[in-house]
């Protein structure tokens, strides 16, 4: 797959600033609704060979640091267990994504909550390895479409009391990891 058919996907453009050159970059705003949005507005005008998200995420899981793959994703702020309950039908809440490339691999909890205190972290780690606010979005929208999701997240923080403190100055680093981690994917197919 050449590089005019992936459709980068991000929050911010920060966290997209160091894209190769010419990448064909869609900028949604943070959180779901935002990125379900923006980028169904954006396939509605015709699709893409591949999305790829690009995205930092907050560590649930001491020791957990650089790009990983995302191979699953939740919205950890859907009741999914108590409607199913309440309805008698199930409400899968787990997206599947196959693995494309050779980075480190993590399931991903996705939420509009800006996760920055560690009974949440603690809470959502039974889950999920990283938790982010577009991923899962990114991810349903895609498989809506049909279009293939690889989603690339690197750790900014720990979900923690200082995730707040320390995201802004950690997303340079991040974009150039991101970077990094594009180019030396095996696979788009």
């Amino acid at each position: 797959m050449t590089a005019s058919e992936i459709l980068f996907v991000s929050a911010t453009t920060e966290e997209a600033a160091h894209l190769p050159p010419g990448s064909d970059v869609l900028v949604t705003g943070v959180g779901t609704i935002n990125a379900t949005i923006a980028l169904s507005r954006r396939l509605a005008d015709g699709l893409p060979g591949r999305l790829i998200n690009v995205g930092t995420a907050g560590a649930l899981i001491d020791g957990h640091a650089g790009v990983y793959e995302i191979t699953s994703a939740l919205q950890h702020d859907f009741s999914d267990d108590m409607i199913s309950i309440m309805t008698g039908r199930p409400y899968p809440n787990l997206v599947e994504i196959p693995a494309v490339t050779d980075l480190p691999k993590a399931t991903l909890a996705t939420g509009d909550a800006f996760i920055s205190d560690s009974e949440t972290r603690t809470r959502l780690a039974g889950r999920a390895e990283l938790v982010d606010m577009e991923g899962y979005a990114v991810a349903r929208v895609g498989a809506a479409y049909g279009v293939p999701v690889t989603l690339l997240k690197q750790v900014s923080d720990s979900a923690d009391e200082a995730a707040s403190l320390t995201w802004f100055d950690a997303v340079d680093r991040g974009a150039r990891e991101l970077a990094r981690a594009v180019a030396v994917v095996r696979s788009w197919n």
